[in-house]
């Protein structure tokens, strides 16, 4: 027999819903605890090095005294002279990357979504897949071997005569395309996918031709997939470092190759910590990317489910 308690005279019955949501309440808690390995995870392998290198960006040991004391001249110095210099050529260099592998990646998977054959489909995914995560010393020998000065086909068409060099900007790109273009490919095929017909349909059923759907329609939709895609892509080619330090050395002036050169000693007397102010420059913009990434990854993933 269910047991029914009447409120008491004067008191008012609680709303209905109010035991359900005091349920939740009380299972808040527990949703968290399994999340706690994860967040542990973050704190150690994030959280701990993020705080090393603040605390060494704003810090200077004394090599007489060994006293170590605050300061802004780490920072400072990242932001001057060839710090600077490297600093925005990776930032030229990523963001011309990502321009050119957003809109060559977008081209291949619209290819890719309106083919009918699942098997070059199942073929271009997993090829892309594959040159997506395939980068560091073995890309820039295996570029080294096609298009280097003694490449197989930098000989074979003459490349050298017209004026191509590996080693340099104009090389790097092409490397960094290597690896983008397939990584923007993975991320704009799902959204491709997600444009319904029916969207199309109405379209022509409305008189529109197909640079009208485009422009009204498709490109508006997938808006927010392109431009997160560019930042995905900016993100990835501005952390690069393996690839580059293997072909261009320090011949193109890139930050992750100048904190490389200054954690291996290569600094002025009391610019032992600008390495870590230069990390702290690329964890900045690394975050402001990502406070544009997710946004717009939320915005698509509304639009097009």
């Amino acid at each position: 027999m269910a047991d029914h308690t009447l409120p008491a005279p004067g008191t008012t019955p609680p709303a209905p819903g109010a035991a359900d949501g005091t349920r939740r309440r009380r299972r808040a808690p527990r949703a968290w605890l399994g999340a706690l390995p994860l967040l542990v995870f973050a704190g150690i392998c994030f959280g701990l090095p993020v705080g090393a290198v603040v605390y060494g960006a704003f810090t200077t040991k004394d090599t007489a005294t060994g006293v170590t004391s605050a300061t802004g001249a780490n920072v400072s110095t990242s932001l001057q002279g060839p710090y600077l210099t490297s600093l925005t050529g990776s930032v030229e260099l990523s963001a011309l990357t990502a321009l050119i592998g957003t809109v060559l990646g977008m081209l291949i998977a619209q290819a890719v979504v309106t083919s009918r054959r699942g098997a070059l489909r199942e073929s271009v995914l997993t090829a892309s897949g594959v040159l997506a995560n395939f980068g560091g010393v073995p890309l820039a020998f295996a570029f080294v071997a096609t298009l280097g000065i003694s490449g197989v086909v930098t000989q074979y068409a003459h490349l050298d005569a017209a004026g191509w060099n590996l080693y340099s900007f104009t090389g790097l790109t092409v490397i960094y395309l290597y690896f983008l273009v397939p990584l923007m490919v993975l991320v704009s095929v799902p959204a491709l996918d997600g444009l319904r017909p029916q969207w199309r349909e109405a379209a022509q059923n409305a008189g529109a031709t197909t640079w009208q759907f485009w422009r009204h329609v498709g490109l508006p939709v997938l808006m927010p997939t392109l431009l997160g895609g560019f930042v995905l892509l900016f993100g990835s080619a501005f952390a690069a470092y393996a690839t580059a330090a293997a072909l261009v050395g320090g011949s193109v002036p890139l930050v992750t190759l100048k904190i490389a050169d200054a954690l291996s000693g290569n600094v002025q007397v009391g610019q032992e910590n600008v390495a870590l102010a230069l990390s702290l420059d690329m964890i900045v913009i690394a975050g402001l990317v990502m406070v544009v990434y997710l946004p717009l990854q939320r915005r698509s993933t509304r639009w097009l489910h």
